[in-house]
This record gives structure tokens, sequence and C-alpha cells, in this order.
């Protein structure tokens, strides 16, 4: 009865919200009395051995190429066959689109009950209740599963990855291949240093910054910083930045370790896609903005004169170090 966590991978290299995802299946696993195994589709690039420092035993692994195009029908038929040969009784995704597109279709075919969002590890003294975010991010319930099968998807950034020592057992996974639904035709790569939904920190702009040939503020200070850029959906709305920047209730939904937010009023929507954010620095002209009652940290002045100073100071702690 050990407990499965479905890895998620992008060109044969594991996501980073799949450590988390580990992480938190191996202190499941532990709570529950049992192991943590996982289950690995598609051709890789990365040693699956080192899960073990995550707290992973085994390796279920599908190395077929032809799984390298994900097709949600597929995985679920692939995951639900292990589950079955396992006796696996606990499943845990990341609650990104991998993990939305699989978790509902295994638990109708398992009757298995499932929570989405999990934002901490389950609570067994009585019964198996998971805490999660509700209403964008504002509130927090706590579900009770009933089932003898659970599903869960996990937040990203709600887990601390947990590294240790171990090394994992890799066995193959030999089953016959279900029928692909859907024919890739064409792949268009977004080209950047950070992926935007695993990034830690996020330099994000708004119409504050005037014109896209200030854009520059944002991508200086994120370079130095190691972070990704975002926009709100103003901005993508007129183009002066791609719609894969767009983050907010109707753009990508992130959770970094920090989120500075330049020039952006923070409307309810754009709040919804960032309020997971462990700490959000805003900077704004405007007292009144709305972002600055959702802010741990706000600077109220002109972008143009804060931000190249915050630029400059940093430029002189990483001359100094």
């Amino acid at each position: 009865m050990s407990v499965l966590v479905f890895i998620d991978q992008a060109e044969g290299h594991i996501k980073k919200s799949s450590f988390e995802a580990a992480s938190y299946g191996a202190k499941t696993a532990e709570l529950s009395g049992t192991f943590a195994e996982a289950i690995v589709i598609g051709q890789m690039k990365d040693d699956l051995s080192e899960l073990g420092k995550y707290g992973i035993k085994k390796v279920h692994a599908i190395s077929n190429e032809a799984l390298n195009n994900f097709d949600s029908k597929v995985y679920t038929t692939l995951i639900q066959q292990l589950v079955e040969s396992t006796n696996a009784n606990t499943v845990i995704f990341s609650n990104n689109t991998s993990g939305k597109s699989i978790a509902p279709r295994l638990s109708i075919r398992m009757k298995a009950g499932l929570v989405s969002g999990a934002v901490a590890l389950p609570d067994i003294t009585s019964g198996f209740i998971i805490k999660k975010s509700v209403f964008s991010g504002k509130a927090f319930a706590n579900i009770k599963i009933h089932t003898e099968k659970k599903i869960i998807t996990l937040n990203p950034n709600a887990f601390n990855i947990i590294k240790g020592n171990g090394v994992a057992e890799i066995v193959e996974f030999t089953t016959t291949l279900p029928a692909y639904s859907i024919e890739v035709t064409e792949t268009n790569k977004i080209v950047g240093d950070v992926p935007l939904s695993e990034a830690d920190i996020v330099i994000s702009g708004g119409r504050g910054l005037k014109g896209p040939e200030n854009w520059g503020l944002v991508t200086d200070l994120a370079k130095l910083l190691g972070a990704a850029t975002a926009c709100s959906r103003p901005v993508a709305d007129i183009h002066w930045r791609p719609h894969h920047e767009h983050v907010g209730q109707t753009g990508l939904a992130i959770a970094p370790n920090l989120y500075i937010a330049i020039g952006i009023s923070g409307a309810i929507q754009h709040l919804a896609g960032v309020n997971r954010s462990k700490t959000i620095v805003v900077i704004n002209k405007d007292p009144e903005a709305p972002f600055f009652k959702a802010a741990d940290y706000g600077i109220v002045g002109d972008a143009f004169e804060v931000v190249p100073k915050i630029i400059e100071s940093i430029k002189k702690m990483k001359s100094l170090s």
C-alpha cells in the first residue's frame, strides 16, 4: 500500500515541481507507515536514481520515446495500470498542467477521492484530511477523503524540497502502450533563461512602465537576480509583451518565493494569479494602488527612479561579494 508520485518532465529533465511532489510523497508515506515510489513516463536524460535523495525508494520507468509527447488519456491509462500492479493507495501529482489533466481522469476511473491544490501534508490523526487553498488563494479548506484510493495534486512551491542521500531503484515498467489520441504536427518552444512556472523569483511589469521601450527595467533586474519575467494582462493585450508572460486569473498562476511587481495596480484578477507568492514586493507611484494591501513590502515611488537605484545597489553588492 505505497504512495506513488508522478514525476513530470520536459525534454528529459525533471521539473522542479516534481522534486517538491517527491518530497511531499515521501513524507506522506512516512506518516502512513509505508514507502514512496515514482512513475516516470518518456525518454529521460536525468539520472532517475537521484530521486532517491528526495525519499523515493523505487522508480517505475516507461522509457519509450513515443511517450515524449504528452497525452493525458495515455498517461492516465499507464498510471492506472501501475497503481493496480503495485496496489498503491495514494497517488500524488504536481498541481500543474499535466497533473490537472491526469488526476481527474484517474480519480473517475479508480473511484478515488481527489483533492487538488494541496498546501500541507495530510492530517491522518482522524482520517485523511488535506488542507487546500480555495477562492483563488483567499482562504483554505480542510477536505476529508473517505475512499480507499486517494489522489492529491500539490500546489507548486507549497512544500519545501527535502534532499537526503538515498538512491532509488530503477525498474522498467513494461506494458502495451495505448493508442495516442493526439498527433503533434508542430512544436513552437518558448525561449527564455528561466521558465516562468519554475522560477523562484519573478519580476513583473505593468502599464506603469508606459511602453515596451522601457521594459529594460524589468529584464535588467531579472538578469541580476536570475529571475523570470512576467507581465499583467493589459500589457499582454496591447502586445507590449507575449501572452505566455501574462500572470493572473486568466493567465498563468505562479507561486515564486519572491514576486516583484513594477507599475502594476494590483486588480483582483492579477492578484488571483500571484497571491501564492511567498513574498510580494510592489513598486508603484500611486499610494492608493490596491496591490499595496496584498504586498509584504511596498515602495511608493516612480519606477523610473526606484528600479535603476535598486539595480545599481545590487550591482555594488555583487561586486563586493
